[in-house]
């Protein structure tokens, strides 16, 4: 069973208090949860002392320790605690009076007098003077190792780590190190040697553990409690806002009589229902109306687009069943998880919607995640080889021998193994040939993946029913007084845990794009007086612009992007993408989302097969692709008979072999997983499903070897089609707004100088003139000159080039070095 427990600090006075001579030395404090009581006691302990406590380390006090003392269990602690100390510094007092003050707290019962030895003169001679005041107290003894690491063989690589931490080598002789090798954990045996002569020392770290009780198993899921109008409970008031949505989304008249369309939201709220989460799709509903009000725009990423319940909350604008998406995809009744709905907003405005979240949930209740940056290969590499003192040319050879491929992070077993792709036969040679790069590389290995410093997650922030304390140690925040949104902690523990133990994580992230957009469509409205929003920019085929824009559709966006005009369309101006849209010559939307899925390393030997067909299909009517059996042709047709994404698995395998689509999704985990026992099991299940729906063997072993295929690549259509509709939108505004669209580019990116120059020749390209910056006309971001309300012509630039009286002028704030404080003060000034 787990024994849970802490080393805390001690200040030398108040906690809170923070003078520089008098509170910099605090003293170590030794406290273990006996039970529930002392493990939510632990948790106050350890948030207190990171919160209000911290000065130079986090700190309690014996006043707030007697507050949270219930249900711990405490000892006199090692040489560094507070009456160890006193009694090395000659101060009996002092030693009597802190030794009372404890018993008054924990209890002869809870407090037990702590004896180490480490080869340390005046610790042999501390340890002498706490038995002798034993009798005056009548407290039991306890046994410990001051253990720093768990086997001897780890002294080495952990004075090598000491050697990192104090930038020292292994070789100084005037350098800080422990004070023997017996700093780990120890039998019962070596202990006896030690202290076996002392009544009760070593029984008693059994009777502890035997004391300590605490369950971590957690129950069920924390959830914020969401307010719901009267008479409503969630589930009522969920159901009430998706049957207003599906009215809003297909009418009335579709709303009530279309079967297939009340099956699958009735299907949905049943399994949100029986997973109890109708509170999570009312928070995030709620989070999207706040940013609808203040004008917040923002993409749902993910599998979230798969849910008709979240397109009817009018949390994510992509129709599940026109496009296809499967809600289990989503979320799935056989593998219970929160969901997960990430949300994008502007960069610029995402610290607002985290602070909504802070004012309606409150402080206590609203945290970051913390993060930890843990030593790499190189880095372990890098460290190691100063701390040994080899030199920095051999030790920079060896370190690049590790490849360093993003996305991919190579692990140093990774390179040392002959089966394995990073396999480097150069390191292997270098490691036999030479004693110091050998002791180099072992001792890298047993320090890589050593946590190495603390920061907080970019996005994730979590929320609870409750004050986060019960639940979650807090820590300040990473960096400076407050976190993202004005928030005051962030968690102890990383996301995998808050996960485990039920909490709620809402990703705020952020995104440049959605502040491109909104700029252009702020500049649009000024200079046309045509209003566009999140909600009415055209992605699609038959789509058109609102209002005076009813004559503007897709078709010269498509345009734009077959002609390979892509710089600044969201998630295609790499060169790469640029080639895929030059030879594709999308004409709808899906063809973006197919791109998206396709454009990536394993599915991309089938993008000229893609094309092919697809061109076939468009330009001669003719439909090319070869069907395994004609009940693949609904699934694969969107494709082109090519199997692209996860949700085409889940459908083949629900359609052919009567899988329950959530069953389904398993097969998808257990291919790219490459879990084969799994695999084996399923492709049993898939055959002799399909062959009971008469599909003969020759069929099923077919369909099953391009699934095995291609699981490993498939990816998820709803996560491309979120960010296809932002690739279709932003390809559009350019399209028909290049001055506005490049102009707003050009602001939100204006500190990247190497953009800026990009979209300054794209915009000369497209024949419109970008003026210089000026000190009596231009502004802080960039801005246009001109007559505004003009009508397009065909300028230089070809379709969709700007008139020639359009001009960008050049803000000042983006000139390099020139400060926006200063900037404008010039500008109020004029």
């Amino acid at each position: 069973k787990p024994i849970i427990g802490i080393e805390s600090y001690v200040a030398a006075r108040g906690m809170e208090d923070r003078d520089p001579q008098l509170d910099r030395e605090r003293t170590h404090l030794l406290l273990l949860a006996e039970n529930q009581t002392g493990y939510l006691n632990l948790l106050q302990i350890a948030s207190a002392a990171q919160l209000d406590g911290y000065y130079y380390r986090p700190r309690i006090d014996l006043d707030f320790l007697a507050a949270h003392s219930d249900g711990l269990i405490c000892t006199t602690g090692c040489m560094a605690a507070d009456i160890p100390r006193a009694i090395g510094n000659g101060d009996m007092t002092r030693a009597h009076a802190l030794m009372g003050q404890y018993i008054d707290i924990f209890g002869p019962e809870r407090y037990f007098i702590e004896l180490q030895e480490h080869s340390i003169p005046e610790l042999t001679a501390i340890n002498k003077t706490l038995m002798e005041m034993q009798p005056r107290y009548d407290l039991r003894f306890l046994a410990t190792n001051d253990v720093h690491y768990t086997t001897p063989a780890e002294a080495s690589p952990h004075d090598v780590l000491l050697c990192i931490q104090t930038g020292a080598t292994v070789n100084e002789s005037r350098r800080m190190r422990f004070s023997d090798q017996d700093y780990y954990l120890k039998s019962h045996a070596e202990m006896h040697r030690l202290f076996g002569h002392i009544p009760g020392a070593l029984d008693n770290s059994l009777l502890i553990a035997e004391m300590c009780n605490v369950n971590l198993d957690s129950k069920g899921y924390h959830l914020p409690i969401f307010d719901v109008p009267a008479g409503y409970d969630p589930p009522g008031y969920l159901r009430e806002l998706c049957e207003q949505g599906l009215v809003r989304h297909y009418g009335a008249e579709r709303a009530r009589t279309d079967e297939k369309l009340r099956a699958r939201l009735e299907h949905e709220l049943r399994i949100i229902g029986g997973m109890g989460f109708d509170t999570y799709f009312l928070i995030v509903w709620d989070l999207c109306e706040y940013a609808r009000r203040v004008d917040i725009w923002w993409n749902v990423r993910g599998s979230g687009a798969g849910s008709l319940v979240a397109y009817t909350l009018g949390i994510t604008g992509i129709d599940p069943i026109a496009n296809g998406l499967i809600f289990e995809r989503f979320l799935n009744p056989g593998r219970v998880s929160m969901p997960d709905i990430d949300l994008d907003y502007p960069d610029d405005r995402r610290s607002e919607m985290v602070e909504y979240a802070v004012n309606k949930y409150g402080q206590d209740k609203v945290a970051q995640i913390i993060t930890f940056g843990t030593l790499g290969a190189r880095a372990a590499i890098r460290d190691v080889g100063r701390a040994l003192d080899v030199p920095l040319p051999e030790v920079d050879a060896v370190a690049r021998l590790i490849p360093a491929i993003p996305g991919k992070p190579a692990k140093i077993e990774n390179v040392l193994d002959k089966d394995h792709e990073f396999y480097s036969a150069d390191l292997d040679a270098k490691i036999k040939g030479d004693p110091r790069i050998r002791e180099l590389i072992e001792t890298a290995r047993q320090v890589e993946g050593v946590a190495r410093h603390a920061s907080s997650h970019a996005a994730g922030v979590i929320i609870s029913d409750k004050p986060l304390v019960h639940y979650v140690p807090l820590h300040r925040p990473t960096s400076g007084e407050a976190g993202l949104g004005g928030i005051r902690s962030i968690s102890q523990w990383p996301m995998e845990i808050i996960e485990k133990i039920g909490l709620l994580k809402v990703d705020f992230l952020g995104l440049s794009t959605l502040t491109v957009m909104r700029k252009a469509a702020q500049l649009i409205e000024q200079r046309h007086g045509v209003r566009y929003s999140m909600d009415n920019i055209p992605f699609d085929i038959g789509m058109h612009g609102p209002g005076a824009d009813s004559d503007k559709g897709m078709e010269a966006a498509f345009d734009m992007l077959g002609r390979g005009d892509v710089l600044g369309v969201f998630q295609v101006e790499g060169s790469g993408m640029r080639k895929l849209m030059m030879e594709m010559k999308p004409r709808r939307f899906d063809h973006i989302i197919a791109a998206i899925s396709l454009f990536r390393p394993g599915p991309m030997e089938n993008i000229p097969e893609y094309i092919r067909r697809m061109h076939a299909a468009i330009n001669e009517g003719r439909d090319v692709a070869v069907y395994h059996a004609p009940e693949l042709k609904p699934i694969l047709q969107d494709t082109y008979g090519i199997l692209v994404y996860q949700e085409q698995i889940i459908r083949i395998a629900a359609d052919m072999a009567g899988y329950e689509p959530g069953e389904a999704d398993m097969i998808r985990k257990a291919v790219s997983k490459k879990k084969r026992d799994l695999m084996d099991e399923h492709k049993a299940k898939f055959t002799a499903g399909a062959m009971a729906r008469g599909f003969s063997q020759e069929v099923c072993e077919a369909v099953w070897g391009d699934i095995e295929f291609f699981a490993r690549y498939g990816f998820n259509k709803a996560h491309a089609a979120d960010y296809a509709v932002i690739c279709c939108q932003t390809a559009y505004l350019k399209a028909h707004y290049p001055v506005e669209y490049i102009t707003a580019l050009l602001t939100v990116d204006r500190h990247d100088t190497e953009k800026v120059a990009k979209y300054v020749t794209d915009a000369r390209r497209l024949g419109i003139r970008v003026a210089p910056p000026a000190i009596n006309q231009a502004m802080l971001d960039f801005t246009i000159e001109g007559t505004q309300g003009e009508k397009r012509e065909r300028g230089k630039g070809g379709k969709g080039s700007a008139p020639p009286q359009a001009t960008i002028r050049y803000g000042l704030a983006a000139i390099k070095n020139a400060g926006e404080g200063a900037v404008q003060v010039l500008i109020d000034e004029r």
